[in-house]
């Protein structure tokens, strides 16, 4: 599904003085939230990285996945694992007294814009896509959300789904650990704290030292 799907659904959104329905896991529905889950090997070594969506205000998930391509109610690597609920009256965007601006409106503009991205890991991913977002709503009354504040944001506040959920990530980290250290011991726990350094230092630095370099 892509943005013909959500284009045909319009009518069905709920405008911004609605209720939202509840959080229903069972059908992947997570009204207004950002949505986590673990990705494979990334995770396994690393397990506070994965990745995440933003939903719309009928609980749909949307995610982006690939080069010019958001999912729209298929969360591209599994079943949600962690979600952040978001406030709407923190998004200043859309309670201007003038602003005509609905929750869903903002999203659409988001997947409109990186249907035409190329993605990269490295540059421009899931996370660069909700921040996005999160910036056209002016969440938090200002526009600095980043691939680190958004993954530091799912890390501290997000809820676990179910307890299958914390299974689900952090059971392939622990027996990858035991296999690793068994096999190769310091070699391997120093190889995996390398890498982990390499990977967090260059969203570090690529998003505060060199702010073109990672795309929002």
């Amino acid at each position: 599904m892509m943005e013909s799907d959500f284009a045909s659904e319009d009518k069905q959104m709920l405008n911004r003085n609605s209720e939202l329905g509840p959080i229903d896991p069972e059908r992947a529905r997570f009204p207004r939230c950002i949505v986590w889950t673990p990705l494979p090997v990334i995770s396994w070594l690393i397990p506070f990285i994965g990745h995440i969506g933003i939903c719309r205000e009928d609980g749909v998930i949307l995610d982006f996945a690939g080069p010019n391509f958001v999912c729209v109610d298929h969360f591209a690597f599994g079943a949600v694992a962690r979600y952040v609920k978001l406030n709407r009256e923190e998004c200043c965007k859309l309670i201007e007294p003038d602003s005509g601006m609905t929750w869903d409106d903002a999203l659409r503009k988001g997947t409109q814009e990186f249907q035409h991205r190329s993605y990269s890991l490295f540059t421009c991913n899931c996370h660069s896509f909700v921040a996005n977002n999160l910036n056209r709503l002016f969440y938090h009354a200002h526009e600095r959300w980043n691939v680190v504040n958004i993954a530091a944001m799912i890390f501290l506040k997000g809820t676990w789904v179910n307890r299958r959920s914390v299974v689900k990530t952090y059971l392939p980290f622990l027996i990858v650990y035991c296999i690793g250290l068994f096999l190769g011991g310091s070699k391997f726990l120093l190889g995996v704290v390398a890498f982990a350094v390499a990977l967090i230092g260059w969203f570090l630095i690529g998003t505060y030292c060199f702010k073109e370099l990672i795309q929002l």
